[in-house]
């Protein structure tokens, strides 16, 4: 099986700053690969170079057997490579409902013309269209709040609503930034639950973050980065064990604690 995903010596400065530094890793279709590291790892920033966010300085990022690197988001976006972001990516001022329905829009509209002149094609785009938003919503928990404002949500509903919005474009690929970030154990469950879900929908996901806990109970693999390098790979268990990750995250002292 070919990856779905390779990144391949992937490198950013700022200045004389190196955030990202010969980064490597593939993703396999149908994996759920974790990415953590302590906060400034360059977790962020290597995702905004596969995401088309930023442009590397070196390397490259291949998606689908396709060259992509320093592609736009938005032609990502058509190729299924979809990206959230740390905060939550929701249109605040407008119904979950709409927030989803733009979603869609991302792959599926038609265009201007179609719609300025009310096409066949456009009225069918239409229907098809609200179709696939009813079915998001009952999927994500969300058709008892689809009249609501987004801005009126908890928290955790606004993350699950922002993933909602990215699974919209039906991606082969999503990458979720931080996505249990600033919640609660419960809400951070179920963030977990519907990503596991959306595992199991065919689409293969990237997860950054820095909580353990979460990352060990969710993924296949994990890459580990420190310095803007990576530090270690594998199995949650073999990356949880690493004396090289313990030290990263708790210190050289919990090593010494752990080998005594």
């Amino acid at each position: 099986m070919s990856a779905l995903l390779q990144v391949e010596a992937l490198s950013k400065t700022f200045g004389a700053v190196a955030a990202v530094h010969n980064l490597s890793f593939q993703i396999e279709p149908g994996e759920v690969v974790g990415i953590i590291g302590p906060n400034g790892a360059g977790k962020t920033t290597a995702v905004n170079l596969i995401s088309g966010v930023l442009r590397p300085s070196k390397g490259r990022v291949c998606f689908g057997g396709e060259d992509v690197t320093g592609l736009r988001p938005d032609r990502l976006v058509r190729r299924g490579l979809v990206r959230t972001f740390q905060a939550t990516t929701v249109y605040s001022t407008r119904i979950v409902r709409e927030n989803v329905r733009r979603g869609s829009f991302r792959t599926r509209y038609p265009g201007f013309l179609h719609a300025l002149l009310e096409t066949p094609k456009q009225r069918a785009w239409r229907a098809e269209s609200e179709k696939h938003v009813d079915r998001i919503l009952s999927w994500f928990g969300l058709s008892g709040h689809q009249d609501t404002q987004a801005a009126a949500l908890p928290y955790g509903f606004q993350k699950t609503l922002g993933m909602a919005i990215a699974l919209a474009a039906e991606p082969k690929l999503i990458l979720l930034d931080e996505p249990a970030a600033g919640l609660s154990a419960e809400e951070a469950d179920h963030v977990r639950d519907t990503i596991v879900r959306i595992r199991e929908s065919g689409v293969t996901v990237v997860v950054i973050d820095h909580n353990m806990r979460f990352i060990s109970n969710l993924c296949d693999r994990i890459v580990v980065m420190h310095h803007g390098e990576e530090l270690a790979a594998g199995t949650p268990r073999e990356v949880l064990t690493d004396p090289r990750v313990i030290e990263a995250y708790l210190g050289k002292r919990h090593v010494v604690a752990q080998v005594g």
